[in-house]
């Protein structure tokens, strides 16, 4: 590698090991080779690397190994191009998968112009991130056993005659209960105990999001979007710590388009078919966003509840939310009346849901 050229450096990164391949600016691929997946033998790389002068430019897929390599190489002044695997161009035909492989492709599609860099969040938005993430999985952990629980009485036909589930009224049932065999009463009382367990686990996680974010740059954001209708701060947490700032999105539809809540469209010549969406993106932020939809079936009034989340709120943002709950509690009987599937209502409410988040996010300032 000559003193002034470029290189792209594609890396196919494992947990014990990242395989290398350069791609130089007008030149051949050459493999570098593979390496250990720990920080030493990373740093030794690309000292070995940069000893050899030239612009570099690093590119690696996101996944479960984190961003701390590229936090380690923007600390060391070089330039670090992080891109989802779903986007990445793939050769129709092309079916055989090696880490070499792969490394090949990053590198000579970096240098070709034909990816596109993620969003890398910082140290603390990531850490919260994970909180946030932490919670969600013990809140489908106790799902699941409240449904395996259910499963058990409802193979014994027992049945709770109250109107809703797992309030006090149903635990105190469901302690009272017996089961015909023993060997049943032990599993009833495990699930019994797990969703204990898990609902305690729940409680934790979501006090610690509450002291958390207290401090945290985004938190006059997560305010401002409780402003909203069916954005409590569970909902409003999870889209800002999985969306960051959303000053980076220049449009609505480009949020909306990030967050997979766009149709599909398949158009040739003068026609033109639009299909479901594309649940491309952010999974955690757009499940947030159809849960807050379904709020909208309701007419469009400011709740004693919502008047409570917006007190000390900007104005700037209780009005987006009022605009919110016209349009789309309007939306809702618009589309009802013509007998389109409830599930089809809420995910386009949920498209239009974020326009207003994302007018949101332009009027509140981070700290």
């Amino acid at each position: 590698m000559e003193k002034s050229s470029k290189v792209y450096v594609g890396m196919d990164v494992h947990k014990e090991s990242i395989e290398v391949t350069l791609a130089e600016v007008g030149g051949e691929l050459r493999r570098l080779g593979q390496i250990g997946g720990d920080r030493g033998s990373f740093l030794k790389m690309v000292r070995k690397l940069q000893s050899k002068g030239g612009e570099r430019v690093f590119v690696y897929e996101a996944g479960p190994c984190g961003f701390w390599i590229y936090r380690e190489l923007a600390a060391l002044g070089e330039r670090c191009m992080v891109v989802s695997p779903a986007l990445v161009p793939k050769r129709a035909g092309d079916h055989v998968k090696t880490d070499r492989r792969d490394s090949e492709r990053l590198a000579s599609l970096a240098r070709a112009g034909e990816l596109e860099a993620i969003h890398v969040p910082d140290i603390r938005d990531e850490a919260i991130r994970d909180l946030v993430r932490g919670r969600d999985d013990a809140v489908i952990a106790q799902r699941r056993v409240r449904q395996q629980l259910k499963a058990l009485l409802l193979r014994n036909e027992i049945r709770y005659v109250g109107k809703t589930s797992w309030t006090g009224a149903h635990r105190r049932w469901l302690s009272e209960l017996k089961l015909p065999e023993p060997a049943q009463q032990i599993v009833f009382e495990e699930y019994v105990d797990a969703i204990a367990v898990a609902t305690s686990r729940i409680e934790r996680l979501t006090s610690a999001i509450q002291t958390e974010t207290r401090t945290w740059r985004f938190a006059p954001v997560v305010g401002a979007l409780q402003a909203m209708r069916g954005i409590q701060f569970v909902h409003a947490v999870t889209l800002i710590a999985e969306l960051g700032d959303l000053t980076r999105f220049p449009s609505a539809r480009q949020l909306m388009g990030y967050l997979g809540l766009v149709p599909r469209e398949a158009s040739s010549g003068e026609h033109r078919r639009q299909g479901s969406i594309t649940k491309a993106g952010n999974s955690y932020a757009r499940r947030a966003l159809i849960e807050a939809a379904w709020a909208y079936r309701h007419p469009a009034r400011v709740t004693r509840i919502i008047a409570t989340r917006q007190t000390g709120l900007p104005k700037a943002a209780c009005d987006i939310a009022w605009r919110a709950q016209l349009r789309l509690s309007s939306k809702y009987r618009r589309l009802n009346a013509r007998h389109l599937h409830r599930n089809k209502i809420v995910v386009a409410l949920a498209r239009e849901l974020s326009g207003f988040v994302w007018a949101i996010g332009q009027s509140i300032k981070p700290l």
